[in-house]
């Protein structure tokens, strides 16, 4: 199917990339999230007469983002769980308890921003983290799990 992006999405385009996707990923994630329209050509007349209003909202989104990852950067938010005598957790940190503690911390955070390459962490001592976001923005914090 082909569509035009309303927006950048990773792995695909930019905002007004004409692409073509599989039809389940447009019809499922990409226009209902309203991250894309498909490409006829009357939502390429409507495309191109919003589209100075869509680059400024995306300028917008992407400056907001930055000024949040500048304030977060380098940020350390602890977490507190049980763990045994060798260092190891019962159960794991993942990103719904670090989005909590971000919150904590006065960042509104969606669970799914938070980056954990190797997954949960399932150890006591301190970790850096990723945290998306926006497509171009990442900040660094550091998780620090200590024992209950």
């Amino acid at each position: 199917m082909q569509i035009i992006l309303l927006e950048k999405v990773v792995n695909l385009g930019n905002l007004g990339d004409v692409v073509k996707v599989k039809d389940g990923y447009a019809r499922n994630f990409l226009i209902p999230q309203r991250m894309a329209k498909r490409a006829t050509p009357a939502a390429m007349a409507e495309f191109e007469a919003r589209r100075a209003e869509l680059e400024k909202a995306a300028a917008e989104k992407l400056a907001a983002a930055q000024g949040v990852a500048e304030k977060m950067n380098g940020v350390a938010v602890s977490v507190a769980r049980k763990a045994g005598m060798d260092g190891r957790l019962f159960g794991s940190v993942g990103n719904a308890d670090i989005a909590e503690a971000l919150a904590g911390a006065g960042f509104t955070v969606d669970k799914s921003a938070i980056r954990l390459p190797d997954g949960p962490l399932k150890a006591l001592g301190e970790f850096p983290v990723d945290v998306a976001l926006h497509t171009d923005v990442v900040a660094n914090i550091s998780v620090a799990v200590v024992a209950e």
